[in-house]
């Protein structure tokens, strides 16, 4: 068997598209996948690349990523912010998600930025427990919002 993290390729989307529709059932939301696959690459690939990724492979086979971009904080500075982080069902408790993280970390580390940050859901008390191993900090009292491209649509 052989493991591999390396960062992402424009042909890598296709699977990692994959492997967001497999995160969002696990978060019981498939429905809010909209991405297509020509924008994910555009995004990733195109002129102005506005995110990067690692992918972990098993014998050339994607299994895991995980999809960063820069998040900037006037009271912390510029960090890593951490989109999506995962390892395919099969995959999970065999150290590969470890590596991948502590890839991302490295990363963060190497590229100066002053933390990294992430969400993880309330009730996804493994990858709460996979985040405690790190020490991790949760923030209470905050709460997510956003608008749509169809909310901005009526506002703009």
């Amino acid at each position: 068997m052989h493991e591999e993290i390396r960062f992402a390729r424009e042909e890598d989307c296709e699977r990692m598209l994959e492997l967001v529709r497999e995160l969002a059932n696990y978060e019981k939301a498939p429905q809010e996948v909209t991405v297509t696959l020509q924008h994910f690459k555009e995004t990733g690939f195109g002129e102005n690349p506005i995110w990067k990724a690692f992918v972990a492979t098993l014998n050339d086979e994607i299994v895991g990523f995980a999809l960063y971009y820069v998040r900037y904080s006037t009271w912390k500075g510029a960090r890593l912010y951490l989109e999506d982080f995962i390892v395919t069902e099969n995959m999970r408790g065999k150290g590969l998600g470890k590596k991948l993280f502590e890839r991302v970390l490295k990363q963060a580390k190497a590229d100066n930025y002053q933390g990294v940050v992430w969400q993880v859901l309330d009730w996804n008390q493994p990858g709460i427990n996979f985040y405690n191993k790190y020490n991790a900090s949760f923030d209470g009292g905050w709460l997510n919002a956003s608008l749509s491209a169809e909310q901005l649509a009526k506002y703009v």
